[in-house]
């Protein structure tokens, strides 16, 4: 019957993407183990000068635990410059960054943009590496060290830091939620590694080659995944660094939260449609396998799988299909019940965290397909307002 092949090609869809996907990265990291010889190479007297770039705006209030911050790495800091790029800035910005003669300051009046700001700063880098960060993400001391560490391996080109959201005392949906998410991406990133190549890397913290950087397109809403995609292109691995930690806030309420998701998601619909050749086998099978898994499939079927699945379970139970849709559709009841129970206490602090995660999930996936009509609607700004955050 039609029906069930498709009940249980979504279905399979939805596990794989989820739950197989890792656990093939997780056999892919423990065969290439068994193989893998150990380097002869000693990481720890591997330390180039990096220059650590911050492209910020109106970020007055983050700058002096920012700078105090980069001045408690364990790296040495004779071998770590400071740029910071201010582009459109009208809170003081440049002007208390002056204060501080390390720091190369690039500002410009207008603002176009990150991506505009990131290429206009990397005319002016002239170290090995390059450490992209943002100005209200803190890092932990050992951050630089960890970074450089896999850059002595001539085939890497990018390496990924670990991204952790700061908690409040009490656990609400956002802070929660954003937590476990998280690290949940971050055992993706290090199976991936380890396997090979990480798919890409977080704004708050990666590294790469700087002579390996590309011209961001200025319009590019995603200016991370370009940068560290592009490295890819050039035969290159993405490395995944989880002892490198940068933390930040989670968003003050599910508002500001949606304004970050709505404009990731924007930007990966433009990412994709733009950089269709990364889902090339040809070129590097593995990474378009890993890209097609880990990011595609999350873009695009799933989200439109969990709309049709309850649907079609519902017509498989009306058609007397067997016992099996019946318990599968209590199952999805349970679900999307959990979940508007979730909405109704959003604003509320539990203890059990979990008991967020399916409103989330649904809502995650919400946010792409508003994020698609956006960017069908040619509405994506690279110029965005920054999400409010805890405090």
């Amino acid at each position: 019957m039609l029906l069930k092949a498709i009940f249980w090609f979504l279905l399979s869809l939805i596990f794989y993407t989820y739950f197989g996907y890792p656990v093939l990265m997780a056999l892919c990291r423990f065969v290439k183990k068994l193989f893998q010889k150990n380097s002869n190479s000693d990481p720890e007297f591997f330390q180039p000068e990096v220059t650590l770039l911050v492209a910020a705006y109106n970020e007055k209030d983050s700058i002096p635990e920012k700078l105090k911050n980069t001045y408690l790495q364990d790296y040495p800091q004779n071998r770590i410059r400071q740029v910071w790029v201010t582009d459109g800035s009208t809170d003081g910005t440049p002007e208390l960054l002056s204060n501080y003669p390390e720091v190369t300051i690039i500002h410009h009046p207008e603002r176009l943009g990150k991506s505009a700001a990131i290429n206009r700063a990397m005319r002016h880098i002239q170290t090995p590496i390059t450490i992209f960060t943002d100005a209200n993400a803190m890092l932990s001391p050992n951050a630089f060290t960890e970074l450089v560490k896999p850059f002595i391996q001539p085939s890497v080109g990018c390496v990924a830091g670990e991204k952790g959201i700061s908690m409040n005392k009490s656990y609400d949906l956002i802070t929660s939620c954003e937590g476990i998410y998280w690290k949940y991406e971050s055992m993706i990133k290090k199976l991936e590694s380890g396997c090979g190549s990480a798919v890409s890397a977080a704004g708050e913290l990666y590294a790469i080659r700087t002579e390996l950087f590309s011209d961001i397109q200025e319009d590019m809403i995603l200016d991370d995944f370009f940068v560290s995609s592009q490295i890819t292109k050039k035969g290159y691995q993405i490395k995944y660094a989880p002892e490198a930690l940068a933390t930040e806030k989670a968003s003050i309420n599910i508002k500001e939260e949606r304004k970050r998701k709505v404009r990731i998601a924007t930007g990966s619909f433009q990412f994709l449609f733009r950089n269709g050749d990364l889902l090339n086998p040809l070129k590097n099978l593995l990474f378009a396998f890993q890209y097609f898994s880990h990011k595609v499939l999350r873009w695009t079927l799933v989200p439109l799988a969990m709309i049709l699945l309850p649907f079609i379970n519902l017509g498989l139970v009306f058609t007397d299909a067997g016992l099996t849709y019946q318990i599968t559709l209590s199952l999805a009841l349970v679900f999307f019940m959990t979940a508007i129970f979730g909405r109704l206490f959003s604003t509320t602090s539990l203890r059990s965290r979990y008991i967020f995660l399916p409103f989330y999930l649904v809502l995650s996936n919400f946010f792409l397909f508003t994020g698609l009509i956006k960017y069908l609607r040619g509405k994506g700004n690279p110029r965005w307002e920054k999400s409010v955050r805890q405090t």
